[in-house]
């Protein structure tokens, strides 16, 4: 019996040891794994192998639905004994130090991570990504308000990471912006030159409207290629809201720009614009555009040229397009000129009418007396219509041989019935030269005759200048008094001793027959 107590007595002290050895290994601090001995609805009770079970919250729990009875799990050992002589444990400490290693180990600030919204806190939101992350409320998107709590798992872009702290900041829009930039990259390596895609219309602004084509690719379609005609706002051919197939014109992948065109997808009016619209063929077009230098008419859609002010008629002269078109009138044209680099054309409306001017130098020739009508008078001349669209100029210099004519209305209104003669015709150039004076014989041969150097003659004064004096010796006939030759004193003024209408004694100095002209003087 001695016996068998000293052996009882070597064995529990045997088992005594390897049991303090066991606890001895049990540091407050360490993670241990323990197993669950029991679940209730608030508690869960684990069992270390210490002298006393630990007792854990179920909120450490993330899910308690797959947990049961007999799981091994890994807790920290924060106390050995509480006051209750219970082990104090930690599910949700060990899962944040396993949580927080493997963050710092595999993810860096701006990588993508995945988590769910667990609680709203002030200043946002906590996001459990293996541990608590902070959600600031202005990195957000309002949708995602509706979503604390739910098990649904979202990414979230790392913003920053303290690991002195412990603590890291996610954005929900970090991530968004990052996926749309990594859809729009995706469909731009995907895009090629001259391919059609389907796209919707998102804006519309004067320049053209924004299209997207998906994948967060946002293209321009310009105003200049909606189509192959006239378009005064990009409203008239697209709406928002339209579903519509567009060429892929350009694209700048760095930059994450598209063009896009809608006329592309027909085939260009222009490429056989010669053989539609040959030079010298007539067409009908409608009047779209009016500027001071001409009008612009469309021949077909795409097909726009311009007729110039200079081509809407042979005779008459028009201040502006307006005075003989208006926008939207249909008008028939004649091609004149075409270019096809710079898509311009060439049009004319006078052409489709003989030209006047056509044959002049045989209906008129030098010599000619010919009579018309005064159409127009201007400082150097006026302007004779001889016929329809045919004007003559009979120019100052020639309406009187004699007489100093300081303006044609002088001698001419605007209606007078004259004859002229045909002095000189320029078909190339379009102009005819009259004369008046010439209808009579030259009299300066004679007037040199009667006008001989030194003959003395009274006249009467017509007209006063700084120069000198025009001094009237008989009808229509004038001779020069120059200021040197009037006698004057010293300090004289000529207005100051003569004046217009005088009757005066003068002297013919000389007389020019080529340049019509007589020099008086009175100091003889």
């Amino acid at each position: 019996m001695v016996e068998n107590e000293i052996k009882e007595n070597g064995e529990l002290k045997k088992n005594s040891t390897i049991y303090e050895k066991a606890i001895v290994r049990l540091e407050e601090g360490s993670i241990v794994k323990g197993k669950i001995v029991a679940i209730t609805p608030g508690e869960v009770v684990v069992d270390i192998g210490y002298k006393s079970e630990g007792i854990i919250p179920m909120s450490e729990f993330r899910s308690s639905s797959n947990m049961k009875i007999g799981d091994e799990i890994e807790v920290l050992l924060e106390s050995k004994e509480n006051e209750d002589g219970m082990v104090v444990l930690s599910k949700e400490k060990v899962e944040r130090t396993i949580g927080w290693d493997r963050i710092v180990k595999n993810f860096s600030e701006g990588d993508i991570i995945e988590g769910r919204i667990i609680k709203k806190v002030k200043g946002g939101f906590f996001v459990d990504v293996g541990v608590e992350a902070f959600l600031p409320a202005s990195q957000i998107v309002t949708k995602d308000t509706d979503r604390v709590n739910s098990q649904e798992t979202m990414e979230f872009k790392i913003l920053k990471i303290n690991k002195l702290r412990k603590n890291i900041v996610v954005s929900r829009k970090g991530a968004i912006f990052r996926k749309k930039e990594e859809e729009k990259k995706k469909v731009l390596s995907s895009l090629e030159k001259g391919t059609v895609v389907k796209g919707v219309v998102k804006n519309i602004t004067d320049f053209g409207a924004f299209v997207d084509i998906g994948g967060g690719i946002i293209g321009l379609l310009h105003i200049a290629d909606m189509s192959w005609g006239r378009v005064n706002h990009p409203s008239e051919i697209v709406a928002v809201g339209d579903e519509i197939e567009v060429v892929i014109l350009d694209f700048k992948k760095e930059e994450m720009r598209v063009s896009l065109g809608l006329r592309q997808k027909t085939k260009d009016p222009w490429d056989d614009i010669e053989t539609k619209y040959p030079v010298g063929t007539k067409a009908k077009g409608t009047v779209v555009n009016i500027a001071p230098y001409g009008a612009f008419v469309e021949l077909e859609k795409g097909i726009e040229g311009l007729v110039h002010i200079s081509e809407l008629s042979w005779t008459k002269k028009y201040n502006s397009p307006s005075d003989l078109l208006a926008i939207g009138d249909r008008v028939e044209v004649m091609v004149i000129d075409i270019n096809k680099p710079e898509r311009k054309i060439s049009l004319g409306i006078k052409q489709l009418e003989q030209d006047p001017w056509e044959g002049i130098e045989d209906r008129y020739k030098v010599g000619d007396k010919i009579k018309g009508k005064v159409r127009h008078i201007t400082d150097y001349g006026a302007f004779v219509e001889l016929e329809e669209g045919i004007d003559g100029l009979v120019h100052v210099s020639d309406l009187s041989w004699t007489k100093k004519i300081a303006h044609p209305k002088d001698v001419l209104k605007k209606g007078d019935k004259v004859e002229t003669v045909v002095l000189s015709v320029d078909g190339v150039n379009r102009r005819i030269a009259l004369g008046i004076k010439q209808l009579m014989p030259d009299p300066w041969d004679d007037i040199q005759a009667r006008y001989a150097s030194g003959t003395a003659i009274k006249g009467k004064i017509m007209k006063i200048t700084n120069f000198g004096m025009f001094v009237e010796l008989e009808k229509d006939l004038e001779g020069l008094l120059h200021i040197s030759e009037s006698g004057l004193g010293e300090g004289e003024k000529i207005e100051d001793k003569f004046k217009v209408g005088d009757d005066i004694d003068v002297m013919v100095l000389r007389v020019d027959g080529v340049q019509k002209k007589i020099a008086l003087s009175m100091k003889g």
